[in-house]
């Protein structure tokens, strides 16, 4: 079996709005329609000439259960909702941040990795900082106020060109909110627009929920700055060739979600009718894995001519195994969620369509459970690239060792997860599923299927650089 995961990255969502009387409602709103990013904690920082914060661990429902909005006033708000190993799932590492001085209060929310974390935390400590936090995202505020400037854009930008890594930021103080996104956009971060108010989130579910309109993306390399006097943009670098995430498209993104002018659910289907031409299966039908690819089962069923059928359901009240914090907890939770459909999948030839394998435990007990329910055959295809290299941008993969493609060839996998057959989707099937035109505002990471990072890691030294 492979090892406990052991990563040091974080998945997470952030929401902001900023002009609204109903702001912490409305961003509990957005952060429940992002749930699905992240399940241990969640929070709420609130302005009305004073910060207010709201935040705990567990589900959005479970944290805001017993909240009283109505000491929540104020027509500004940011929110968070956390999926964290780095620094454990304690009450002190939810966000947003709060952060309080003399003459200003800032608080902080962050999607990403900041890969030099640790090297500024030394710097920082030997000034003379003191962390209250093993969180990267405390290192951020730190650098904004070690020179003693008042938190502005400048400070900000100051402060975001010290760091080196994927981020998505979302700011707020009693006068203003922020929002930055890393030079090459790996995160995805958008503007929408409530009336007169401004909301940002990592999702555009998020503005679907609240009843918002899609303005645009947060650029890559921009600080946006929004106030009462309207929203100002800023650049602190120079815009590189877009590298969105592709995990996002394949796993981590709501379906009715559009990332960087692409909706999700449409490129899944695009990423299951290609995986169809590349890799066809001797199969009587097709079924999806739920829920984040039945779109890639639908497309292959529509591109192959078999019928698509629901061969496995879901228990809706079981959390997403891929991001559940130890081993044992995932495998318990595989069989709690899913449940074969006998009456369909008995003697059937089965194509099972699955977003991706990660460590193989899901998959294995996947196809365990379809062949206890009498299938004749499974061929699993996976609509996308094999996982082979570590994420080191704010995704939990982060060792070699932990992920299945890369110790084992595609037969071997095969025969450790019981499959008859398994075949990925190219990586030239997944660009042309995603990538509408290959021009500076689109383009997608794939490193953790091709190690070619876009942001590399300097181990040697201790440091990080651009490639």
């Amino acid at each position: 079996m492979l090892a406990e995961m052991k990563g040091i990255n974080e998945e997470c969502g952030v929401f902001g709005i900023w002009g609204h009387e109903k702001s912490a409602e409305l961003t509990y709103y957005g952060l429940h329609s992002m749930q699905h990013r992240g399940q241990e904690g969640a929070g709420v920082v609130v302005s009305d000439g004073e910060l207010k914060a709201h935040k705990g661990l567990g589900l959005v429902n479970d944290v805001f259960k017993q909240a009283d909005f109505s000491k929540l006033s104020g027509d500004a708000a940011i929110g968070h909702v956390r999926y964290a190993t780095q620094g454990g799932s304690a009450e002190e590492n939810v966000q947003p941040l709060v952060f309080r001085s003399q003459n200003e209060g800032m608080a902080l929310a962050h999607n990403g990795n900041i890969m030099n974390a640790e090297t500024l935390r030394s710097e920082l400590e030997g000034q003379g900082s003191i962390l209250q936090t093993p969180s990267d995202t405390e290192v951020l505020a730190h650098l904004i106020k070690r020179r003693g400037m008042g938190l502005n854009e400048t400070s900000i930008t100051d402060a975001i060109n010290q760091i080196t890594g994927a981020y998505a930021f979302v700011i707020l103080t009693e006068e203003k909110m922020y929002a930055a996104l890393d030079p090459i956009g790996i995160r995805p971060l958008s503007i929408g627009k409530l009336g007169d108010a401004y909301v940002v989130a990592s999702e555009t579910c998020a503005f679907d929920q609240i009843g918002a309109a899609f303005e645009r993306e947060v650029l890559p390399g921009e600080l946006v700055t929004i106030s009462d006097e309207g929203i100002a943009s800023t650049r602190f670098a120079m815009r590189g060739q877009r590298k969105m995430c592709a995990m996002e498209y394949v796993y981590l993104s709501r379906p009715d979600s559009d990332v960087n002018e692409m909706n999700v659910h449409a490129s899944r289907k695009l990423m299951g009718k290609e995986l169809a031409e590349e890799s066809p299966a001797d199969a009587d039908m097709v079924i999806g894995v739920p829920d984040s690819s039945i779109s890639s089962a639908i497309g292959y069923a529509e591109a192959s001519g078999l019928p698509y059928e629901m061969g496995i359901i879901k228990n809706r009240y079981v959390g997403r195994t891929f991001i559940k914090p130890s081993q044992e907890l995932r495998e318990q939770g595989v069989k709690l969620k899913l449940a074969p459909v006998r009456g369909i999948v008995e003697g059937k030839r089965i194509a099972m369509i699955d977003d991706s394998i990660i460590r193989g435990t899901t998959s294995k007990w996947i196809v365990h459970m379809l062949k206890q329910a009498g299938a004749a055959e499974v061929h699993v295809r996976i609509a996308s690239p094999s996982i082979q290299h570590p994420c080191y941008y704010g995704i939990d993969m982060s060792t070699r060792d932990e992920l299945i493609a890369a110790n084992y060839t595609i037969d071997k996998i095969s025969e450790m997860i019981g499959a008859d057959s398994v075949a990925y989707l190219s990586e030239a099937g997944l660009e042309k599923a995603i990538v509408k035109d290959k021009t500076i505002h689109q383009g997608i990471c794939m490193a953790c299927m091709t190690g070619n990072y876009p942001v590399k890691k300097n181990s040697e030294h201790g440091v990080v650089f651009r490639s």
